[in-house]
């Protein structure tokens, strides 16, 4: 069977050097030095930052939430006090939801999402530069809170009047909501920029039936962060207003109404626990049919459904303000609501357990964590779908139950997805695969570190353990389930650490034994990414492919015969792009996305401290802009459909 492709119109020669009128680079991509890695606009590089990052302020999420278990393994300890307890809490809680998980989708999107569709990059390449350097600068300013602010004390959902000057007159929550304020910008304009991309720039023949699972639930991904985003930023500004220019937006005592925070946060809160949860729906949507060796079950409701989840996520939010005396009308509409998207939701988890049913597993790492998900999720879905009933809601809002619940969502769901794509993609993005004895080890050690820790806070809420409280006495009977929950988290803690020791060990095997070259498929995958070599080259393909069906390159290596038997036709070897690449030329690397995010990162700090400090993040910030607007166009393509526009390469 051959491969029906068509090839570039693309002159010959070598990759075009520029030259920046301010001092910028003047070299094609394609270097792994330092200073390559801090101006690339390669999306696989960017996309490998975003893991990077995400894994960093994942570890310090976890020392966090280490210390919060240490304090309630046992009545009565004192090892933080109630300022302290309220300060981890609430940056545990920060950094894991806006700077560890939401980062870890935003890394596969963009390692992953033009690949899916044949793409050579994103849309506008600078402006991903610039999504991931704004993303951390806010990051990095939310975090020196530890050292110079003390830290946020109002829970990751920081609500008013809680987050105003009279109750926190600290500077921790003006490093939350700038810090947030900041990283929001990166969010906004790397969903902008993944939409376009697979609106305009998928491969010839790619119908929206024809696209993979993961990149339709990216695609609903991004679109609630185009919208969800915009909400809580109308809220951080009228905070910041409140906080640093004596409005009074929550203030009560001159009339305002603290509830408007609650309903400005959680419109934009429940499709945040969506947008979280999608990416990771979509990487299980890709690795269960590869190692149960079937095409995926009902590939369109899969995508109905996603698409159903992204719209009545947005119906759903006021569930979690049963008890702040919303009426009964209120109550009972989101309840009907909380109840009924719960089928989408089954009709995924229904799905994966039809494509495993009869079909040939291969239970590697990959695979168990895609089943740890779809086991894990279904424990928090059910939880979930409990507090729908308005008096349940009642009784368990604000206790441990509701702990177990979230956790289960959003660490049993979302974060056992994003270790099931690390262990399926990393020799796409590395060259060589992790090790499978450390992967399982690493898979055990984690479900039961978290089903110890999760599991038993189900016990605790049902009790009546309110949530947020720095203590407990002995009288309240507490103590068993919450050692037994702290000994759990430890044990989690170790075997989240495991993917970092199992990607040391397994580049250290590969390394000795002389880089053995992994081959473009090592998994015998279904798309088209898997058709280009391992890793994957900077400009991805070779010539454009051209899609005739879903799962396009395993119809490419397999037939029925006459018989109706399944035969291969092709090895994944035979139809893979060399990878040289001859002839494409590609926008040169960039810093000013870099410097852009440190001006605006100085402006930021300036609003905590001394609006004299904005003058110079302003000056960094404008001639940043200016450098970045005198960049050329060096794409010399101008007939390419991945890069037509002058927008892409200023991009």
């Amino acid at each position: 069977m051959a491969i029906i492709e068509e090839p570039l119109a693309l002159p010959s020669g070598d990759r075009p050097t520029v030259s920046n009128p301010l001092g910028g680079l003047s070299r094609p991509r394609g270097a792994t030095g330092l200073k390559d890695w801090l101006t690339t606009v390669d999306h696989k590089k960017i996309g490998i930052m975003y893991g990077a990052a995400a894994l960093f302020f994942f570890v310090i999420g976890g020392i966090a939430a280490l210390g919060i278990r240490t304090q309630l393994a046992a009545p009565d300890q004192t090892l933080l006090s109630g300022d302290a307890y309220n300060r981890v809490f609430t940056m545990h809680g920060t950094v894991m939801v806006f700077l560890a998980v939401m980062p870890l989708g935003a890394a596969f999107a963009n390692y992953l999402l033009p690949l899916q569709i044949g793409a050579r990059d994103v849309a506008f390449p600078r402006i991903n530069a610039f999504s991931f350097w704004v993303f951390l600068a806010g990051g990095i300013l939310l975090n020196t809170s530890w050292f110079i602010g003390g830290g946020a004390n109002g829970g990751w959902f920081n609500y008013a009047p809680n987050n105003g000057v009279a109750y926190s007159p600290s500077t921790g929550i003006d490093f939350w909501n700038i810090g947030l304020l900041i990283a929001g910008i990166g969010s906004m304009t790397g969903a902008v920029n993944l939409i376009t991309t697979v609106l305009n720039m998928r491969a010839p023949g790619m119908s929206w039936m024809k696209m993979p699972v993961f990149t339709w639930m990216t695609l609903v991904t991004q679109f609630l962060l185009l919208f969800a985003i915009p909400v809580l930023t109308v809220a951080q500004v009228l905070l910041l207003l409140d906080r640093g220019f004596d409005a009074n937006f929550f203030n009560v005592e001159q009339g305002a109404d603290p509830l408007l925070w609650q309903h400005l946060f959680w419109i934009f809160g429940h499709p945040e626990v969506y947008l979280m949860i999608l990416p990771a729906f979509g990487i299980v949507s890709e690795t269960i049919p590869v190692f149960s060796r079937k095409p995926i079950f009902g590939y369109p409701f899969m995508v109905a459904s996603g698409v159903g989840i992204g719209f009545m996520g947005w119906g759903v939010w006021a569930h979690h303000m049963f008890v702040s005396g919303l009426g009964p009308l209120s109550v009972a509409a989101f309840s009907a609501v909380t109840m009924f998207i719960a089928v989408p939701t089954g009709v995924k988890i229904l799905n994966w357990l039809a494509t495993m049913w009869g079909g040939k597993l291969l239970l590697n790492t990959a695979m168990l964590f895609s089943i740890g998900l779809v086991t894990q999720f279904t424990v928090g879905g059910l939880s979930g779908v409990m507090h729908s009933v308005a008096a349940s809601d009642t009784q368990q809002t604000d206790t441990y139950f509701i702990v177990a619940h979230f956790h289960y969502v959003l660490f049993g769901g979302a974060l056992f997805g994003f270790m099931a794509g690390f262990y399926f993609w990393w020799p796409k993005a590395f060259g060589y695969k992790l090790s499978e004895k450390w992967g399982k080890a690493h898979f055990w050690t984690m479900v039961a570190g978290f089903n110890l820790t999760f599991g038993p806070m189900h016990i605790l809420g049902l009790q009546g353990m309110p949530r947020r409280m720095q203590t407990y006495s002995e009288v309240q009977g507490f103590g068993l389930w919450n050692m037994v929950a702290t000994i759990g988290s430890f044990i989690l803690g170790v075997g989240s650490l495991l993917i970092l020791v199992n990607a040391f060990v397994s580049y250290r095997a590969w390394k000795r034994a002389g880089r053995p070259d992994v081959g473009p498929d090592p998994w015998d995958a279904r798309g088209i990414e898997w058709m280009i070599q391992s890793p994957a080259p900077e400009h991805n393909f070779d010539v454009d492919p051209v899609i005739t069906e879903l799962d396009d390159f395993w119809h490419k290596k397999y037939a029925e015969d006459e018989n109706g038997k399944l035969v291969r036709v092709a090895t994944a070897e035979e139809l893979a792009h060399p990878g040289n690449g001859e002839g494409v030329h590609l926008p040169a690397p960039s810093y000013w996305p870099l410097v852009l995010s440190i001006g605006i990162m100085i402006i930021g700090y300036g609003l905590i401290f001394s609006l004299y400090l904005c003058i110079p993040g302003a000056f960094i910030m404008m001639t940043a802009l200016y450098g970045w607007s005198l960049e050329p166009a060096d794409d010399l393509d101008a007939d390419d459909h991945h890069h037509g526009e002058v927008e892409v390469a200023h991009g």
